[in-house]
This record gives C-alpha cells, structure tokens and sequence, in this order.
C-alpha cells in the first residue's frame, strides 16, 4: 500500500502531463505568493480565522455536489434526447420505423472498447447492476459474500436480495477493504468477494485477487464511483471477474439513473443479459455471444432505456476530459501541501490510477479531527468527514438482519442466525472513519480555488495536530 506523502515529489511533473482543468486558469504548482502565504500563517493558532483571523477564503468555495457529470452537459446531451425523442423509439431493443434503436447499444461498444473488450450490459441503476452480478455468479440462499464494512445500502441489499448471507470485513486506511480481513472470514459457503473502489480510488487488488484464485472464489468489483479510475495501467472493472458501474449522484459521468455489468466471462453475460430481461436471450445478445450456453431462467426487467444510453453516450466522450481536470486538481493540491509537516494522508495502492477525488487527513482523536472540520469551515474552504457511504453494520436495518418477510433466507440458517453485526462487527472500521476528514475536489476548480485548499490545509492542519 502507498501513502501519497511517498508520491508528492513526483506530482508537479504528473499535474502537468495530466491535462489542464477545464477552466481559462492553467495547471500546474501553488505559485509562489500562494505558497508564501501559505507558510506564513502555518502553526499560528491566531491566525486561524475560527480563532479570529482573517479567512483563506471571503465566501465558501463550492464543490457540485448533484454529480460531476451534470457540471459537463451541454448540446451533446442534449442532441441525443432529441434524437430519440424524433425517433419516437426509446425502447432498448425494438419500436417504430425500420431502423433499431442504437443509444444503448453504442454506448456498450464504447464502454467495452474501455474496458479492454469485455462484455458489457447497460442497466436501469447501479443497484440494479448488483442484483444482476449476483444472479450472474449463481449467488443465492446458503451462500455468503464479503463486502466492506463501509460502501453503499446498495452492496448489502443485493446479496440480501439473491438470499445469501453478507459478511463484513474491515475497511483500512484506505477507506477501502482491508485485504488482511478478507482470508479469515472464508467460509466453504463464501461465493464471492465484493471489491468497492470507493470515492475513485482502487482497492489493493494485487493483494484480494491471490486470497480469492486460492479458495476458488470469485470477486466482484464494484466500481459505482470509480467511472475513469484504474489500477496498475488496467481499467477498474477490468480486473475482477464481473463489474458494476453506477452513473447516479456524484459520479464522473451521469445520465440521472443507470449502471452497467462488466465481465469478461460469456457465461456469466449470458446469465446477466437472461436475469436483466425476464429470462429468454434477445437475439442481438445470441449473436454477440455466438448462439447460447445456458438455459433460460425467471428474471427482471432492468433493461436500460434509449434515452439513458443516449445521455450515456455524449458523457462517456467526455470522460477522459473530466478525469483528467479532476486528477490536475487533485494534484495541484497535494502539490500545494508539500511542506505539510507530517500528514497523514489517505492510503493509496495505485496513485496513478486514483481519480483524487477527495483530499484525506487522518487525526488521533475523533475530536480534532471535528475540530478540524470546524476550522476549515471558518476559512471558508469546507472539510467534513467520510461520506458517500454507510457503515453498514451500525445501521439499524443491517443490525436487526430487517427483512421484506421474516422468512428470508439471508437470516433463516444456523448460520444466518448467528452472525452478529453491529458495533462489534467492524469496531476498526469505525474508529478510522471517526478520525479521517476530507476537502472534496471538483473538476471545474480554477488553480485559485486549488491554492486556496492547500493554503487552508496547510493553515489549520499543523495547529489542530498540536492542540
């Protein structure tokens, strides 16, 4: 695992090859008045403006907090619509008029000429996406899956929702899955494990993938925030043997609802096309699959909508330019924060691949840690704690195992009645979470707005670190 602080002399020459930011500022390092600033005030407890003193900023700096996607939309969204809505066909595999619909289909080209050349299925949600990996791999009553203790309901609904048994493991400085509380929670009934990329920044792959290929067990990766992110020069979504996306709130690209499957295994696409639309395989898929391998099964119906895929396809064009102003940004930052005396960043296993998203300190104590938040608020260049996610197993619906029938199976067996969650499942998790905040970054921040985090960062942090 690699800390940032390990990769910061590198970064003013990685922030100018990443790519300007999509505003008239340029890329590149704090400059030097900023800087000078910057260390003036450092350490100096009067200077704070929550103390008193004048802030870094005269009125909050904001982050999109509705998507990053939403930020990019224009014509091109906009002239897919109204392509679809000319068609009148905005069914994902028939309707009016002799030619078929398209949307969908070449956005799941494109999204595949991405993912190294792996299936993909478009989906009504990232939700969805789960339920149909699950049905793919053959989860259901009497099987387990472990997933981190902090990600989204959406994790642990759909392992509920197929009839298994979710098992928790730590999440660890990287806010991600400890790989180390991954073995010892194997069980012979363990089908999958569940790999969340959380907040664009990958899990420890290297060190998940040899635990699951030794128990003969698959691994999901749930990359719902991480559209753009990769690992080791690899697309996330690329690595495990089936993928999710999300493209919803607070993703790199949005088309308001929707997800995709990814795999690289035909037959689990053919269970994921089957399981998506009510059972039987479309024709298009059987020829994309080359004739069909497996029996039809019940399904849902989560097939994507021509309009979602249309909105998908003029942001998917757009993705290498979001990512790369987000990374810049990020960069600028942690370039600014060079001199920081001791931080104690987010662990990263892939700086490369990381979208940086998000700025991480960890503290001692949860109470500096709050008061940090509350300092930086007084700046004026807003922190707060880990978010976008739950800790799962302190939720009340998770805790009392809260079902749509008191017969579910999840909870019914031996050993579905035994498994305690709540505090005592993930007591590590907790503590970190407790004691790590964040100053989120957004693609569309001009250099002045990265000067002014790292100005912040660098005023506050030291004097809140010796309180």
């Amino acid at each position: 695992m690699v800390n940032r602080r390990e990769f910061l002399t590198s970064i003013a020459a990685a922030a100018s090859a990443a790519g300007s930011s999509t505003t008239a500022r340029p890329s590149g390092a704090m400059s030097s008045s900023a800087a000078s600033s910057s260390r003036a005030v450092a350490g100096n407890p009067a200077a704070l403006a929550i103390n008193g003193g004048k802030p870094v900023r005269e009125t909050p700096l904001w982050a999109s907090e509705c998507g990053m996607g939403t930020e990019f939309y224009d014509d091109k969204e906009r002239g897919r619509l109204g392509d679809v809505v000319a068609s009148r066909n905005p069914f994902r595999w028939y309707g009016p008029g002799p030619e078929p619909p398209m949307q969908c289909a070449t956005f799941e080209k494109e999204f595949s000429e991405r993912m190294q050349g792996r299936y993909v299925l478009g989906v009504t949600s990232g939700t969805a996406a789960l339920q149909v990996a699950m049905a793919a791999l053959g989860v259901g009553p009497g099987d387990e899956v472990i997933l981190p203790a902090w990600t989204w309901y959406s994790s642990y609904n759909a392992i509920v929702l197929a009839g298994a048994l979710p098992v928790f493991a730590e999440s660890d400085k990287s806010l991600n899955i400890d790989p180390e509380d991954i073995e010892h929670r194997i069980t012979p009934q363990t089908k999958a494990i569940m790999a969340v990329h959380l907040e664009g920044c990958p899990c420890d792959m290297d060190r998940i993938l040899p635990i699951a290929r030794k128990h003969g067990i698959k691994v999901l990766e749930d990359c719902a925030q991480s559209a753009g992110a990769s690992y080791k020069g690899k697309p996330l979504g690329a690595i495990g043997d089936i993928a999710i996306y999300s493209f919803q709130l607070c993703k790199t690209i949005t088309s308001g609802e929707g997800g995709c499957v990814v795999t690289g295994d035909p037959i689990l696409f053919e269970r994921a096309c089957r399981f998506h639309d009510l059972g039987p395989l479309r024709p298009q898929l059987e020829k994309q699959l080359g004739g069909q391998k497996v029996s039809a099964f019940a399904g849902t119906n989560f097939r994507m909508s021509e309009f979602t895929g249309g909105v998908l396809v003029a942001q998917l064009r757009k993705l290498d330019s979001i990512v790369a102003a987000l990374r810049a940004n990020g960069r600028r930052v942690y370039e600014g924060l060079r001199d920081l005396p001791d931080p104690h960043f987010r662990l990263v296993s892939d700086p490369d691949g990381d979208l940086a998203e998000r700025v991480y300190l960890e503290f001692p104590t949860k109470q500096l840690r709050d008061r940090y938040i509350e300092a930086m608020k007084a700046e004026n260049v807003p922190a707060g704690p880990p978010n976008g996610s739950v800790i799962l197993p302190i939720d009340p619906m998770v805790e009392n195992k809260v079902t749509a029938h008191p017969a579910w199976p999840s909870f019914t067996t031996p050993r579905g009645r035994a498994i305690r969650y709540g505090a005592e499942a993930c007591p590590r998790t907790i503590d970190i979470l407790n004691r790590f905040a964040s100053v989120g970054i957004d693609p569309k921040f001009t250099q002045h707005d990265t000067e002014d985090i790292a100005t912040a960062i660098n005023k506050v942090y030291p004097v809140i670190l010796q309180a």
